[in-house]
């Protein structure tokens, strides 16, 4: 009976071996490189610190972050916040007579940050946090408690900023190109940092827009490519917006292929029949640093998880700041597992994501080699990374050279348990002239 057990077993791993072997056959592996799962590591809003105290911990380690910046704030920046829409002078005597209502709540709120007073800011952020809670009589009665108390002149003449926005304060654009060139991503986190579930649509698309406009004069479209939605709002009339603006959103990324764990969800990944799980966890200081280490952990033994870690404050300037050390401590705990986590930015992991469920792949053998070729319909403009491709080989081939038009590497094959099956791995452009494996 034990020899019968035996058998079978041998002859399933002999047809799976059979089967895998076949020359030529090739597949995109899920993450580079093959490893078991990707890390991207954000920060919001841009604080100074972020940039002294955090990043040389990210180039020491050579571990590549994105940013949301807040472009109002920036030095030289062409748009600042502003109010487009009626005379706010107008507005506000309107609200003497007709409550508000959902044909003026967004004008309303828009408006609130622009009334040359300073606290009424604080109303539109209390009124869109409402909002992004479904809360939207609750908002409404906001606005009428804001506009009473502006018609009885209750608030200074002034200009208020909020906190994100003055903790920003300190970088340059010029200071952003020299941190990109270092292999970091910079995204777009509005012109202000508003609540965008609370602006009415023409000061909803300045945001976001006017954001971009920015980023792209200063660094570039591929830096056009990812944003995040202050707050990290999901309220789906923002979200509607902001698909056709930006193609990459933290905020949200539905796709029939990711199951989406977001940071306000406390559950884990657990099982799926979803070929890939985004899950988000923000850390914030009451985060205990075991409870960090085991989201890398998790991330790294599975082998479809996608984890966004979100930071923000660093060494107490910004909201809920680590300080450095943690990072670092944290950082080099997710390095040393570099043989099974990718760490990219924000926007790579979503492109290789993108590009390898869009990908088609095919192969053929001759007595010369192997020929294969790779493409996808994705904008070529936005989607270029390289994609990592394993391709089984012959028993007999040692050593084997890929070269893809002048690009030629030469690479070992993997020999999997048992010896007869073996495969390389190497990266592929998409789009590009076919790859050619020969034996050498």
């Amino acid at each position: 009976m034990k020899y019968l057990k035996l058998s079978a077993f041998a002859f399933i791993l002999f047809a799976y071996q059979a089967k895998a072997q076949s020359s030529g056959e090739t597949t995109i592996t899920r993450w580079p490189d093959d490893k078991r799962g990707a890390v991207s590591i954000t920060f919001d809003d841009g604080s100074i610190n972020q940039f002294k105290q955090a990043l040389p911990v990210l180039n020491k380690l050579n571990l590549k972050a994105t940013f949301f910046i807040i472009t109002g704030q920036i030095p030289g920046s062409r748009y600042q916040g502003e109010f487009t829409g009626r005379p706010v002078g107008s507005i506000i005597a309107e609200t003497a007579t007709v409550p508000t209502n959902a044909d003026n709540f967004y004008e309303r709120a828009s408006a609130a940050g622009y009334l040359g007073l300073v606290g009424p800011l604080d109303y539109h952020y209390k009124a869109g946090s409402l909002v992004d809670a479904g809360k939207l009589a609750e908002a409404y009665a906001v606005m009428d408690e804001l506009y009473q108390k502006v018609r009885n002149n209750e608030f200074k003449p002034g200009i208020q900023h909020n906190t994100e926005y003055m903790d920003a304060h300190g970088t340059t654009w010029a200071d952003i190109r020299g941190y990109a060139k270092q292999g970091h991503e910079f995204a777009s986190h509005m012109v202000t940092h508003p609540r965008l579930a609370a602006l009415d649509e023409a000061n909803m698309l300045y945001e976001m827009q006017s954001s971009r406009l920015d980023i792209l004069r200063e660094l570039g479209a591929r830096y056009t490519f990812s944003a995040e939605g202050p707050f990290g709002t999901e309220n789906e009339r923002v979200m509607q917006y902001l698909y056709k603006v930006y193609p990459a959103l933290r905020n949200r990324m539905p796709e029939p292929w990711l199951k989406e764990i977001s940071r306000s969800n406390l559950s884990d990944p657990g099982n799926t029949d979803k070929e890939y799980i985004q899950f988000q966890r923000g850390a914030t200081t009451k985060t205990p640093m075991p409870m960090m280490k085991a989201w890398a952990d998790t991330t790294a033994n599975k082998t479809n998880t996608w984890l966004v870690l979100t930071f923000h404050g660093v060494d107490g300037i910004g909201w809920e700041a680590l300080t450095h050390q943690q990072l670092d401590v944290y950082f080099s705990y997710i390095k040393a597992q570099d043989n099974k986590l990718w760490v990219a930015t924000f926007g790579d992991a979503a492109r290789y994501i993108r590009e390898r469920q869009s990908a088609s792949v095919k192969a053929t053998s001759t007595n010369v080699g192997i020929t294969v070729s790779l493409s996808h319909p994705l904008n070529k403009a936005m989607y270029n990374l390289p994609l990592s491709l394993k391709t089984y080989v012959p028993a007999g081939w040692k050593k084997v050279r890929v070269s893809q038009g002048t690009k030629t590497s030469t690479v070992v094959p993997v020999v999997q348990p048992g010896g007869a099956t073996r495969y390389v791995l190497y990266k592929a452009y998409a789009n590009a002239s076919p790859i050619k494996l020969r034996a050498i």
